[in-house]
């Protein structure tokens, strides 16, 4: 009977964060199936553990878990984790970067309405592994900097950091991935019209043939 009461009261807390744990391995590990996997095993350490559960934040303590479980993942794959980034050397630019406008700023908007869910998507498994994370916590799971500073484990102002960072990089790949697509079209657009000028030529060229065999007559 305890059981199933524990059971309830665990599903209760954190089914409904099932899909932000997927979310979060997928982005994590770069694979749909290792996702899978990796916040099944999340959650059966979450049940194990729930007895220590002390009726915090659940969303941010299963989102914890997962992490934790993803880092098990990758180092049990020789997945890289560490990518260097020195929080000193970009204090100043980030001061800059993360004004009252931005700090508030939805990745649709960061994208200019430039870019279309995939670009966005593959801009952010492009970075690393440190601006992605707290990407995919602040800009799609839409935690506060409170809550991804106890899921990252690391103080509000590194996440306030990090995150900065992280958006002018996406700036960056967007910006360049939308510069690509225009060069594309355009490319395509001046193919069409030679294609098109080259048709018109032929049929200038038939009708005057035409018309000087009509004028010459048999």
């Amino acid at each position: 009977m305890f059981g199933n009461s524990k059971r309830r009261r665990f599903e209760t807390l954190f089914q409904p964060h099932l899909d932000g744990a997927y979310n979060l391995a997928r982005y994590l590990c770069g694979s749909a199936q290792d996702a899978e996997d990796i916040v099944q095993e999340a959650y059966l350490r979450a049940y194990r553990a729930f007895g220590g559960y002390n009726n915090s934040n659940s969303r941010a303590w299963i989102l914890t878990i997962t992490r934790n479980a993803c880092y098990s993942w990758m180092r049990k794959h020789n997945a890289s984790i560490h990518v260097p980034f020195d929080e000193e050397v970009h204090s100043v630019e980030n001061s800059v970067l993360f004004s009252t406008t931005t700090q508030g700023e939805p990745l649709e908007l960061i994208a200019e309405g430039e870019c279309r869910r995939r670009q966005v998507r593959l801009a952010i498994e492009s970075l690393p592994l440190e601006f992605r994370e707290v990407t995919v916590l602040r800009e799609l799971e839409e935690l506060s900097y409170q809550d991804i500073g106890r899921v990252l484990d690391i103080p509000q102002g590194t996440v306030m950091s990090r995150l900065a960072r992280a958006r002018k990089r996406l700036r960056e790949l967007l910006k360049a991935e939308t510069a690509v697509a225009e060069t594309d079209v355009n490319e395509k657009k001046v193919n069409e019209k030679r294609v098109s000028e080259k048709g018109a030529n032929e049929k200038r060229a038939n009708e005057k043939r035409v018309s000087e065999n009509e004028q010459e007559g048999p």
